[in-house]
């Protein structure tokens, strides 16, 4: 084949255009169907933002086995070619534009069971709450252990397999590498997808600092009673002190002043 009968690529404008175009009749396909697809919309040149999301897309940048593909992918992505992009328990499932439309399959093993019980261990009594866990508030130590590439959230390429229906023989070819990126973009706005896709409960990170919580017994914190009416926005009564035992008690005054006005009663009484 000679090298005149290559199509040549295409400009950035091009398929922009061309993306635009497919991601319209798709919507309308999804009218008809009741099924809407979820494009990838990437704002600027930044594909991820949050913690998660930047968390996911390093990772696959940290294998050799990617790095080939990626720089294409990137240019996918933020030119807005992943027009559907559906996370499912262990599974990621797109719709890529290039030359036409490929379907792009992503199968992911689910987290060993040892592997999330070791996770749960190591972040045990460090995260608060569910919001900061997926606002990515987390603490140093707990934000090493879920991004760890050994021992974190994030699958291996081992534990990873890719299908994409353009001719390309690559393991990762640009259209899944685009969507692998949409991932990241994906998890800025719904960073619990990231637990859904490796099919673990990420409440049981917050059951798991709880019951570290009760096994702590008195070591357990509280809130000191002169902090909490600043908490409350009240002011608290103190609790009487109790008398001591063993120690005799004034009388109160009124009895005294009582028992001075009965003789005077008993002497009006006599004259």
């Amino acid at each position: 084949m000679n090298w005149w009968n290559y199509a040549p690529k295409p400009t950035v404008r091009e398929q922009r255009a061309r993306a635009a175009r497919e991601a319209q009749r798709l919507a309308k396909q999804g009218a008809k169907s009741g099924r809407a697809p979820a494009p990838v919309t990437i704002a600027g040149r930044t594909i991820a933002s949050s913690f998660w999301g930047k968390a996911w897309c390093e990772n696959i940048e940290s294998y050799r086995d990617y790095e080939y593909r990626l720089p294409r992918g990137r240019s996918y992505v933020r030119n807005g070619a992943v027009l559907d992009l559906v996370i499912d328990p262990g599974r990621i499932t797109a719709v890529v534009s290039g030359s036409q439309l490929y379907e792009v399959d992503i199968r992911i093993k689910p987290l060993p069971k040892a592997h999330w019980g070791r996770v749960k261990v190591q972040c045990a009594g460090q995260i608060g709450s569910l919001v900061e866990l997926l606002a990515g508030k987390l603490t140093e130590p707990v934000m090493r252990h879920v991004t760890d590439r050994e021992q974190g959230l994030f699958p291996k390429p081992a534990q990873i397999e890719m299908t994409c229906s353009c001719p390309d023989w690559a393991k990762m070819c640009k259209h899944v590498a685009a969507v692998m990126y949409g991932v990241g973009a994906r998890l800025d706005q719904a960073p619990e997808l990231l637990f859904t896709l490796r099919q673990v409960d990420h409440g049981e990170l917050i059951e798991q600092a709880a019951r570290v919580e009760v096994t702590r017994g008195s070591k357990r914190k509280t809130i000191a009673r002169e902090d909490l009416g600043d908490v409350f926005g009240i002011e608290l009564a103190r609790p009487p002190k109790p008398a001591s035992r063993g120690k005799k008690t004034a009388p109160k005054p009124k009895r005294k002043a009582a028992q001075a006005r009965r003789p005077a009663r008993k002497k009006r009484a006599r004259s």
